[in-house]
């Protein structure tokens, strides 16, 4: 472990986002706290709170006041962190009291906020580049399960659409055209929200989704996980549709093994949900499994201990191995936060349990593990290091992966 972090003032149920608020080359840490009250698989979390902190532990700034009976991660809670206006500096973007906030990264001072385009547009929020701009500057924001919202920089609308969305779109620029497309759950949308195509068999809705040249054919698919896990060329022609689980809760692209052609794709089934009784409940069942580029699949995990929770992440740079590792955690049943190899053996078991988050928080080259509770953050990587600034004064750049925080990761392999 190479630090452990004091995060009581920022209280309980908290997510972690991560990013470099004021530009000295080191990323901060904001815990967000949702608001209480509601239930969130209808109705979407606003931000209660959010407190800000550097590597050192040091409080930086507070939003909003720690409510002890706060709601909890049952959805987004709706927050990122990122450089809106291309300052080099980011900012925090966030739902708070029925308003989109922008606040100043440095000090938590509000900037500028806006009215929501409907009361319930608040779900999560997705960065992305409509415009064609030189940047992303435009987001889209969402109710629980139908309608889309496009808002430019200046939070005007451009467009809607009502559909089945899932949880987190993905937007992408498929046809090189300077514009996002908006992959909607199993609809892709062009910048202007028209519908370029839909896969209209699929049942329940998408959970996550990613995009990476799977099968090495130089061109990118579009993999989702939802009722089964399937693959899609970026015409919408379907590749392969992996049927052999009960439900796909999380799927993550990697180069986990060597051995074989293309990518590999990470699989969560959730074999038998359980109570909801909390984040690690003990009930219920989930296992992971592994498929080829091809959609076979290669290994499944046979789960000995419950816990149906699980959340899976690719891992890439931990260390100088070459490979990705799966990031498993919230797994339950006693079993901790672990990175698993393409042959499914655990590489690294982490010595606490609690939520997980992931990035190269000193410019680096290599990724460190977060692991927190209501209490504590512990940072761990694969080796000893100093949490100092590899280049003084120099910002960080905010990957996407980071301004684009969700409960259900997708993500881009490149």
């Amino acid at each position: 472990m190479l630090k452990e972090l004091n995060v009581r003032t920022a209280g309980v149920r908290n997510k972690m986002l991560l990013g470099d608020l004021n530009g000295d080359g080191r990323m901060e840490l904001v815990m967000v706290q949702p608001d209480g009250g509601i239930d969130d698989r209808y109705v979407p979390h606003q931000v209660q709170c959010m407190t800000a902190f550097d590597l050192d532990g040091n409080l930086l700034w507070q939003v909003g006041t720690p409510d002890p009976n706060c709601g909890g991660p049952g959805s987004d809670y709706p927050a990122q962190i990122y450089d809106i206006d291309g300052d080099g500096c980011c900012e925090v973007l966030c739902v708070m009291e029925k308003r989109f906030m922008v606040l100043d990264g440095r000090t938590g001072k509000e900037r500028y906020s806006f009215d929501l385009p409907s009361e319930y547009a608040h779900d999560c929020i997705i960065i992305a580049n409509l415009s064609g701009g030189p940047y992303a500057t435009d987001m889209i924001v969402k109710d629980r399960y139908r309608t889309l919202w496009a808002m430019d920089r200046d939070f005007r609308l451009l467009w809607t659409h009502q559909g089945n969305p899932g949880h987190y779109p993905w937007v992408y620029d498929f046809d090189g055209d300077g514009r996002d497309e908006v992959m909607a759950g199993y609809a892709l949308l062009d910048h202007d929200g028209r519908k370029l195509w839909s896969a209209s068999d699929l049942d329940d809705h998408a959970d996550c989704i990613w995009v990476g040249d799977v099968n090495a054919d130089g061109e990118q698919e579009i993999v989702i996980g939802g009722s089964v896990t399937v693959m899609y060329d970026v015409r919408g022609n379907e590749l392969w549709r992996y049927e052999d689980s009960i439900e796909s809760q999380h799927v993550a692209l990697g180069k986990f093994r060597d051995d074989l052609p293309g990518l590999q794709i990470a699989g969560l089934d959730r074999i038998r949900r359980g109570d909801t009784g909390g984040a690690f409940s003990e009930s219920g069942k989930d296992g992971m499994f592994l498929l080829d580029a091809q959609g076979q699949e290669v290994w499944k995990e046979d789960r000995k201990t419950n816990g149906w929770l699980t959340i899976i992440e690719t891992l890439s740079n931990w260390d100088d191995g070459g490979l990705d590792y799966i990031l498993a955690y919230r797994r339950g049943g006693g079993v901790h936060p672990t990175l698993y190899d393409g042959n499914m053996h655990a590489v690294v078991t982490f010595p606490v349990d609690g939520y997980v988050a992931h990035a190269d928080l000193v410019g680096s080259g290599r990724e460190q593990v977060l692991i927190y509770d209501q209490s504590a953050v512990r940072i761990y990587s694969s080796g000893p290091m100093e949490l100092s600034a590899s280049r003084s004064g120099i910002p960080l750049r905010q990957p996407k992966r980071l301004y684009s925080s969700t409960l259900y990761p997708g993500g881009e392999y490149r």
